[in-house]
């Protein structure tokens, strides 16, 4: 067999995911975006997760026409098998009880009760019990795969190699968690909280031990590859960096979605401080002192308590402020549409895909440069306005005079739509990703070129009118 016919034969994938949510939290996105574009290249993909089950497309399905290039055109190819299976937990964070007690019933086995004790005592469990679900599994099915791709589980029972395994084994970190229990860390307050923090983050422990021993990872940014190597030991020649992106079909520019003024966007899933939220909320409020008609839709869970509540609450913000949950994406894309600022306040991400998925909309961004975000979203004045993390006063200017400059809106706008066009599909993610695989199994690799993105020449001034 010629080495190019090695290079180009389909692969069978076995893509691991401990939490498959693809509408929140960016690991269930990445799962049902990538695992798509994977088998649309041709390739066998085996989804195997835990609740909550990750919701699969179809790679088959023709996608709907659009007038403005995409950055995804592709050769008709035949699709790949794309299928789900589903490899249980106990399910013990599921709505609407959560941290729940199982009925005796529903323990099958020793790592069940390590699963429920784990919990009992403050932990995490889920890393370390699908890693050891997912070893016996794959065990028992040797030789059904080319290749593992572990979606950050980072647990004990992923290591051994492709004895263990069956298969090489590719691991995706996007940011190490060690950087999430340090924010949380400073964020808490008296010694209980701060001990809750520690017994909850304690498997990240864990994933530092398992990330050294992995013989290939690959994160999505410069940034996370930094971070990867300082906070958790893995060699940086051992780190490929393979950017994800956004879905430039559903999230484009549309003019017959109409502006709402003084609307800003954001995309918060979780109250937690690496979120920036809380920053965003004080801005809006020194924002509408001179735009009183500048109000926040959050896309994610309104918290009942906490600091955002209590900032919503002190600022008297109540009637300005509305978040939204369980929309599908096409109502999100159509959301950011209509908002006349996207904002990411983060004060730290490993890539950022609202940002991503939001200049892909054309709507003009103002984000934070904490972490990956500026690899994202470029430079300030050019595709983005960026601004320091945790700096209210910036982004309260930011928001002022992008509300105020519909010329400077429609510059960036259609500035950030090429920006993600050229760097930031799915397509692209998904043929470097292969490449990763082929070196693990030790296949000659031969670079796969993304195809060119086809677009008119004045493809920037019609975005911009468009907006």
């Amino acid at each position: 067999m010629s080495a190019e016919a090695v290079t180009d034969r389909p692969l069978r994938i076995a893509l691991l995911t401990y939490k498959g949510n693809p509408f929140c939290g960016g690991q269930g996105v990445y799962v049902r975006h990538l695992s798509r574009e994977l088998a649309r290249l041709g390739h066998s993909v085996e989804v195997i997760g835990a609740q909550p089950y990750p919701v699969l497309d179809d790679p088959g399905r023709p996608e709907p026409p659009t007038g403005a290039p995409t950055g995804d055109e592709r050769p008709a190819t035949a699709p790949g098998r794309l299928t789900l299976t589903e490899l249980p937990s106990l399910d013990l964070y599921r709505q609407p009880d959560p941290f729940r007690t199982p009925r005796r019933s529903e323990y099958r086995d020793w790592v069940d009760l390590l699963e429920v004790a784990t919990m009992w005592t403050g932990g995490f469990p889920e890393p370390l019990t699908f890693s050891l679900r997912a070893r016996r599994h794959l065990a028992a099915r040797r030789g059904e795969f080319d290749v593992v791709h572990d979606n950050q589980t980072l647990g004990y029972g992923l290591l051994g190699g492709p004895r263990a395994l069956g298969a090489p084994l590719v691991t995706t970190i996007h940011h190490p968690i060690t950087v999430d229990r340090r924010l949380e860390l400073e964020a808490a307050t008296g010694r209980r909280q701060n001990a809750s923090v520690r017994r909850w983050y304690g498997f990240t422990r864990m994933q530092r031990r398992v990330a050294r021993r992995l013989p290939s990872v690959v994160t999505v940014s410069g940034s996370s590859r930094r971070e990867i190597a300082d906070d958790l030991g893995v060699a940086r020649e051992r780190i490929d960096v393979v950017p994800i992106g956004a879905d430039t079909r559903l999230f484009a520019p549309d003019p017959a979605v109409p502006e709402v003024p003084g609307r800003i966007v954001t995309t918060s899933s979780a109250d937690v401080p690496l979120k920036g939220l809380v920053f965003l909320i004080e801005a809006l409020a020194t924002a509408r002192v001179r735009r009183p008609e500048a109000h926040l839709v959050v896309v994610g869970k309104r918290p009942g308590e906490g600091p955002v509540a209590d900032a919503i609450a002190a600022h008297g913000l109540a009637g300005a402020v509305e978040f939204v949950k369980g929309i599908s994406d096409a109502e999100l894309a159509g959301l950011v549409r209509s908002a006349q600022v996207a904002c990411v306040p983060s004060l730290y991400e490993g890539f950022s895909l609202p940002a991503a998925e939001a200049m892909a909309t054309g709507t003009p961004l103002l984000a934070t440069t904490g972490g990956a975000i500026p690899e994202v979203a470029g430079r300030d004045g050019e595709t983005c306005l960026a601004v320091p993390p945790g700096d209210a006063g910036a982004l309260a200017h930011g928001l002022v005079r992008l509300l105020a400059d519909p010329e400077l809106r429609a510059r960036l706008g259609a500035a950030g739509r090429e920006r993600v066009l050229e760097k930031f599909t799915w397509r692209r993610a998904a043929l470097r990703t292969v490449e990763c695989y082929r070196a693990a199994m030790g296949e000659p690799a031969r670079r796969a070129r993304p195809p060119a993105v086809r677009r008119p020449a004045e493809a920037p001034a019609a975005l911009a009118q468009s907006r």
